[in-house]
């Protein structure tokens, strides 16, 4: 075949990009299994870090296993699912796609030090994409513990924001529900009173400049997942009274 043809530079091109797509298809499959792992271990990360345990992901599982007591898959009236595993077999992006009655609301119980931890996935929606995190509450039900932020497509330098420790750290003893136990969550917010954040019943944190819509986001994401939880901690609330 004339190697200066055109029907020789098609038929070329054409199997260099099988070829390629061989390649490319054979690595991906054979990093599966190895990029599933860290999506695991990187979630135990994540949960771990909301209650203060910092770890790599070599340690993550291990860590888990010690200060992770309790796994829960609640249903939207408070009850448990006990048919589903909520770390392997719940994902919060396939839940949201279902009605709250269908859907199952992870939730996981640290106890560090005999001090107990409830920890919450969040997902909503940034301005370009999706944002989600962890929201760990104390004992109380009510104050906040730590949380994590993370997004697919913020923009550098404004939503990306959230990520950083600076804007996490806001949210940090701030309370979720008022005097009458009415579900308030924390608003993200240009207009907060309190910019130096020392008043934790206010439920406000400082807005990042730049980036309301995605600090709304946060905003939304939070109350409109812990209201799933409320009839749920409102029974081990009643638990707790009673145990008193």
């Amino acid at each position: 075949m004339n190697r200066d043809s055109n029907l020789y530079t098609f038929l070329f091109a054409a199997v260099m990009v099988l070829v390629v797509a061989s390649v490319l298809a054979f690595t991906s499959q054979s990093l599966k299994d190895l990029q599933n792992e860290n999506v695991r271990k990187e979630k135990m990360q994540n949960i771990l870090s909301t209650v203060g345990i910092i770890t790599n992901r070599d340690k993550a599982e291990d860590l888990f296993n010690k200060y992770i007591e309790e796994q829960y898959a609640l249903k939207n009236d408070g009850s448990i699912n006990s048919s589903v595993n909520p770390f392997s077999q719940i994902t919060l992006s396939l839940e949201l796609k279902k009605s709250p009655e269908e859907q199952n609301f992870p939730l996981y119980v640290a106890n560090i030090e005999n001090s107990k931890y409830y920890i919450i996935p969040i997902r909503g929606n940034g301005l370009w994409n999706a944002i989600y995190g962890y929201i760990s509450l104390k004992e109380d039900l009510n104050t906040i513990k730590g949380v994590v932020f993370d997004h697919i497509g913020e923009t550098a330098g404004l939503g990306a924001e959230i990520t950083q420790d600076w804007f996490k750290e806001r949210f940090i003893d701030e309370k979720l529900f008022d005097s009458e136990n009415n579900l308030m969550g924390i608003m993200v917010s240009k207009t907060n009173n309190d910019p130096s954040n020392l008043d934790k019943n206010d439920h406000e944190v400082d807005a990042i400049s730049g980036a309301t819509i995605t600090g709304d986001g946060v905003s939304d994401m939070i109350k409109e997942r812990i209201q799933h939880y409320v009839p749920f901690f409102n029974s081990l609330k009643l638990k707790q009274l009673a145990l008193k």
